[in-house]
């Protein structure tokens, strides 16, 4: 961590707490443009910044400067190891360092620092506890399941993965797949030809591609069959091996589709499920294969289960107040209906 902290000598009883930075070349991107950066930790912490050169000064409460401080040094530190820092980076570092010093946790204010995948575009870090544990997992573990709302980046971090396990040639392909059921359209009244019909569901897919990618080369690694995207279906009799397969939107397999797809596993081969048990869109009654697998298999060995929750949203803030005001309905509804399935219909959930 190349900066140094200290607290003033002199002057009022809350005295300013100094930072100096050691790479000048960094400080406009910390700052953000305009200083917006700044102005929103001032405005979350209550502090005042002010900066000459290398060496910036917060001043406030004790406490409220200590944590601004640690926010600060964070996105420093990612700087430093070549991430870049927008809005969104800023937001998590605030949430990130917010709850790990409510939870009296130091080690956890690192952690972005210090967890990362490595892509052809981009690092991507982890912005939450559970996004760090979800990133371990994908690294270490044979299947995984990431189970939470959207916007939690569980198909992105597994998409990240993939590519950094197949660029180093720790695999040699990507299988990207998704059930083609949504929120109750069916294929056959939809136009065009079956690709045509599929690919607005196998979107949010390429979406991450291209963001982690140079489109001329995920095009390339698309002809070449090095990556795959392609509906569940299409997955039925083969054996992947020297693969990383992501089933995506898993809520909306049967049970008869997750084990078919589970079996699909081949040697050399690393496979995530992902998927919102509140965004269920199969037909009233019929059970998700996702909640199905997680009962079977989720305790098996070389099998992870990582749980996300309305606080590891990092879209727009909103998205946290929508994920968790549909949270508290929902289990309103339940203690009124005394259901306790956990799903949405999807009537309720579209």
């Amino acid at each position: 961590m190349s900066s140094l902290v200290s607290r003033g000598t002199s002057g009022p009883k809350a005295q300013p707490l100094y930072l100096t930075f050691e790479n000048n070349s960094l400080l406009p991107a910390l700052f953000g443009e305009h200083d917006k950066h700044l102005a929103q930790i001032e405005r979350v912490f209550d502090v005042w910044v002010t900066s000459r050169g290398n060496r910036m000064a917060l001043s406030g409460s004790p406490e409220s400067t200590n944590t601004a401080q640690k926010v600060l040094v964070s996105l420093y530190d990612q700087l430093e190891r070549g991430v870049e820092v927008g809005d969104t980076e800023v937001k998590a570092a605030i949430r990130n360092i917010r709850s790990a010093v409510a939870d009296k946790d130091d080690n956890r204010a690192s952690i972005s620092a210090e967890i990362f995948v490595q892509t052809p575009k981009r690092k991507v870090l982890p912005r939450s506890k559970n996004q760090s544990r979800y990133i371990t997992a994908l690294r270490e573990t044979g299947l995984v399941f990431g189970i939470g709302p959207a916007g939690t980046g569980k198909t992105y971090l597994a998409v990240a993965m993939a590519l950094s396990l197949m660029l180093r040639g720790e695999v040699e392909r990507l299988v990207l797949s998704r059930p083609a059921v949504e929120a109750g359209e069916r294929l056959g009244f939809l136009p065009g030809d079956l690709r045509e019909k599929v690919d607005p569901y196998l979107r949010p897919l390429y979406d991450a591609l291209y963001d982690m990618m140079p489109a001329e080369k995920v095009n390339t690694y698309l002809e070449r069959g090095d990556i795959e995207i392609a509906p569940l279906a299409f997955m039925r009799g083969r054996t992947l091996a020297n693969s990383f397969v992501i089933l995506d939107e898993a809520q909306n397999t049967t049970p008869v589709q997750m084990k078919m797809f589970l079996t699909r596993l081949g040697e050399n081969s690393r496979m995530s499920v992902t998927g919102d048990l509140s965004q269920i869109d199969l037909p009233r009654g019929m059970e998700s294969g996702l909640e199905h697998a997680l009962r079977i298999v989720g305790n098996l060995a070389d099998t992870k289960v990582v749980r996300f929750s309305g606080g590891d949203v990092v879209r727009h803030h909103l998205v946290t107040e929508i994920v968790n005001a549909y949270a508290k309905f929902e289990k309103r509804q339940e203690l009124q209906t005394g259901n306790r399935g956990g799903s949405v219909s999807a009537d309720a959930s579209s």
